[in-house]
């Protein structure tokens, strides 16, 4: 287990993280989910001891290693770059770790052996670096990680350099390739599609803060903040306003339903893509129309941009649909698909 608490980190006199308590357990996959920038690198460098911590403390398993060094918190760290040392063969960049340990050699020769068989590099483990393929140097990387037996495991973009090939067949091995390893593995990513499918607990990041963290699943069903709704959505989430007036809801642009439990007042609504479409789902569906300004056909979905008041909206269907650029046309919604959220950006319901 890992455990932040009121950790910080400054760059000159700026708070560049933000006070955060976030608690990260063996197990599943520990997601940290935010765009360029938003604070994943820096949160990993703190963990790591990378980085020194301006505030709070960084324990492991309980213990504080908040002042312990890299070498001492016992991790391994694997960058979206192949960091391999190129005069070793691949067995030795393996091995690398174990041997500054002081392991026997029978231990390390079984350790690197399982490792790349795992990530299935065995034909491999006399060649140099460079005369791998960018997607073998990585597996090179990530059995040095194995085979160190790590208390913590940092993935930090891992895939980002690889093609989309290699990308897929590494991300659907990866929660595998560490499962029952008794290690926290954190792995760091800007795209949304990438945690969803590695599943486990996301920490979502923005601008050094860490905006909601639990199951990865219940975070894309129960944004906690629109900020949140945002990210889990391609084509980007619809969001409009609505005033509340006797449980009854009006849209701006056209569209009343029925709400319970919401004072009167003015709210924001999100309602994800393919939960607006060019026909009725169920007797529920309330009619949106808008004026189409921007078609697309991508594999066997139709996906149309409408204006819809003063708001861009967006519909998501599967087949083809006759959609004619600037003319208006009929859309629907389920108000069940809906979330709610006041003012200040937090969901109300």
């Amino acid at each position: 287990m890992i455990e932040l608490q009121d950790a910080t980190k400054r760059v000159g006199n700026v708070i560049h993280i933000k006070p955060t308590n976030l608690t990260l357990q063996t197990g599943h996959f520990n997601v940290l989910l935010g765009a360029t920038g938003s604070g994943k690198t820096s949160l990993i460098k703190m963990m790591a001891g990378l980085d020194p911590i301006a505030s709070g403390k960084v324990l492991m398993d309980g213990q504080d290693v908040t002042r312990l060094n890299t070498q001492k918190r016992q991790i391994s760290l694997v960058h979206q770059f192949f960091v391999n040392y190129p005069h070793m063969s691949v067995f030795d960049n393996i091995a690398s770790p174990l041997r500054v340990a002081g392991m026997a050699k029978s231990e390390i020769e079984g350790r690197v052996e399982e490792a790349a068989d795992l990530l299935q590099l065995r034909p491999m483990l006399h060649r140099r670096p460079h005369e791998l393929s960018g997607g073998q140097q990585q597996r090179t990387a990530l059995a040095r990680a194995i085979a160190k037996e790590s208390r913590a495991v940092f993935l930090d973009e891992p895939l980002a350099n690889l093609d989309y090939k290699l990308r897929e067949e590494l991300r659907e091995q990866l929660p595998d390739l560490f499962a029952g390893r008794g290690a926290v593995v954190v792995y760091a990513t800007s795209e949304p599609e990438e945690a969803l499918l590695l599943g486990g607990y996301t920490a979502l990041m923005e601008d050094g803060r860490i905006t909601q963290f639990g199951p990865t699943a219940d975070i894309y069903r129960n944004p906690e903040n629109i900020a949140a709704a945002r990210v889990f959505s391609d084509p980007p989430i619809n969001v409009g306003r609505v005033k509340v007036i006797g449980a009854m809801a009006q849209l701006e642009g056209g569209g009343r339903w029925n709400v319970s439990g919401m004072a009167d007042g003015d709210y924001a609504v999100a309602v994800r893509p393919h939960r607006v479409t060019p026909f009725r789902t169920s007797d529920a569906d309330v009619e949106l129309t808008g004026r189409v300004i921007v078609t697309e056909l991508s594999g066997s979905d139709s996906s149309a941009h409408f204006q819809h008041g003063e708001d861009a909206w967006v519909s998501l269907a599967a087949g083809v649909h006759p959609y004619q650029v600037g003319e208006d046309h009929s859309f629907y919604m389920n108000p069940a698909h809906c979330r709610y959220f006041g003012q200040d950006g937090k969901r109300v319901a």
